[in-house]
């Protein structure tokens, strides 16, 4: 299936354009597919930002599905020929979703858009202002909880450790931060729902965790 857009029936709900996934064959919602292209080479490119000239290919933004399309030869079928396809695809996105996640993160930063440290976080979601909150995986319930119950119903990203948030930001270790709504927070919650295909959110922990007031 090309970048063509499939029209929705007319008794649904408008969202985002619609594309074929390659492994199941269903139509949805590209926002949560990835977007491949062959190159001249007739190698596999994924263009995650969905930028990159030629015909698209389609498919949901998870492990298991990108797995079965390469099993399938999907590619190869779509692109009328043999394509090289990367080694391990779904690990590649896995780590290139991330590293995009962590870009944006810290473009914020550099744009004024964020804050870090577990006071700061919770003085400015007592404000009630929209926005992005982070929070490092290996950090400690009790401080998810705190801050999450001023979060409320907004978006939470939860995908990182504190090392590697810290890494976005240019620190040791990172905890909690937040981010003002915006491009930037947009694109974030975008590739981090993505990448939730490939790794998991963060599970309640125990005391074993970060305390909260450790990092920044």
């Amino acid at each position: 299936m090309s970048d063509e857009a499939i029209v929705p029936a007319a008794d649904t709900a408008p969202t985002g354009p619609e594309r074929r996934d390659l492994a199941s064959r269903e139509s949805g919602d590209c926002r949560g597919m990835l977007r491949f292209v062959v190159d001249h080479e007739r190698r596999l490119v994924p263009d995650l930002a969905g930028r990159l000239p030629g015909r698209g290919f389609w498919v949901e933004s998870n492990a298991q599905s990108v797995a079965q399309a390469v099993k399938r030869r999907a590619f190869d079928r779509q692109a009328g020929g043999t394509v090289a396809v990367p080694a391990d695809l779904p690990a590649l996105l896995e780590r290139l979703l991330v590293q995009r996640c962590l870009d944006a993160i810290g473009l914020a930063r550099r744009a004024g858009e964020l804050i870090s440290g577990f006071d700061q976080v919770a003085a400015v979601l007592a404000t009630g202002a929209p926005g992005v909150l982070l929070e490092a995986s290996d950090a400690a319930v009790h401080g998810r909880q705190k801050l999450r119950a001023k979060q409320g119903e907004g978006p939470v990203v939860d995908h990182f450790t504190r090392t590697e948030l810290g890494r976005a930001l240019g620190r040791d270790a990172v905890v909690h931060a937040w981010i003002k709504n915006g491009r930037l927070a947009t694109r974030l919650t975008t590739d981090a729902a993505k990448l939730d295909g490939f790794r998991h959110r963060a599970p309640s922990v125990g005391a074993g965790g970060v305390d909260e007031q450790q990092g920044t």
